[in-house]
């Protein structure tokens, strides 16, 4: 109490100066209307940003939780897209597919836990293996584009070969716009790059032109986006296009893929060993 009464006494002056001036300033804004919007407008814009941080962490903790329900509706999409076979009565048109939009796909999310594309021959691995329903041949998508095929699998985890492969990777791609189909393939030299074969020079093709693979390959959907041409020539080997696209999926930020199964593969698969007997005979 003694120092308390000494701080008194020593300011007492000072301790009555701030008490006038608080008053003072109560009965300004108390009894002047455009002193008390001032603070009331004050009072709003602290309130509004501390409000704007806190919105800004909470968002940041729901990122994992909002990146996870995004994945599960971008695999509904995909099954919307690809997983639903044709029904109703039968109708006599011109298709330009030999699969008929009869396939029937499965597909199951994951994670890449390693990835490279920097070798002649590239894989990467991923999270998901027999337990999962995952097997060989499958094919492997990515959000924006395709990815690769599977080649091995263990309960747990499965190894993909990458469509950055010059080794047995093939896959059957069209020309959007008009549906002249080819190969894929990759060089080696550029990984954002990979080359359409089989395109005859005749067929009209630009700059930006949209390439989605076909279907025909009974591993990949028809309609997944490969990515755009970025550039072409006349092969003077061939005399068909030499068709430079530029991949639409990064293959150097691989992170999350979708394990895609056609559970019509097999009869597919079947039905076109008969091709290869029936030739055969032919030859006879």
């Amino acid at each position: 109490m003694g120092l308390l009464s000494r701080f008194i006494s020593k300011n007492s002056f000072l301790l009555l100066f701030l008490f006038l001036e608080g008053l003072s300033l109560f009965f300004i804004f108390s009894q002047n209307s455009l002193q008390r919007s001032w603070i009331a407008a004050q009072f709003t814009a602290v309130n509004s940003w501390v409000n704007g941080y806190i919105n800004q962490g909470t968002s940041y903790l729901r990122l994992k939780e909002d990146n996870q329900k995004l994945i599960n509706q971008n695999k509904q999409l995909m099954l919307a897209l690809y997983g639903k076979s044709l029904s109703g009565a039968p109708q006599f048109r011109k298709v330009y597919d030999t699969l008929g939009g009869g396939q029937i796909f499965t597909i199951v999310s994951a994670d890449v836990m390693y990835n490279s594309i920097n070798k002649k021959n590239n894989y990467f691995t991923i999270n998901k293996g027999i337990r999962d329903g995952i097997s060989p041949g499958m094919a492997v998508t990515a959000p924006n584009g395709i990815a690769g095929i599977v080649i091995n699998t263990t309960a747990s985890y499965a190894l993909a070969q990458s469509i950055l492969s010059q080794r047995n990777i093939k896959i059957s791609t069209a020309i959007k716009n008009s549906g002249y189909f080819g190969n894929i393939t990759w060089d080696g030299i550029d990984s954002r790059l990979m080359h359409l074969h089989d395109i005859p020079k005749y067929v009209p093709i630009s700059i930006g032109d949209t390439i989605v693979t076909d279907g025909r390959s009974a591993i990949f959907p028809q309609g997944v986006m490969v990515g755009r041409i970025a550039g072409y020539e006349v092969d003077t080997k061939t005399g068909f296009w030499d068709i430079a696209v530029h991949l639409s999926e990064p293959m150097g930020k691989l992170s999350k893929v979708y394990v895609v199964k056609n559970l019509k593969k097999a009869e597919i698969r079947s039905i076109q060993d008969t091709l290869q007997v029936q030739l055969k005979k032919d030859d006879e």
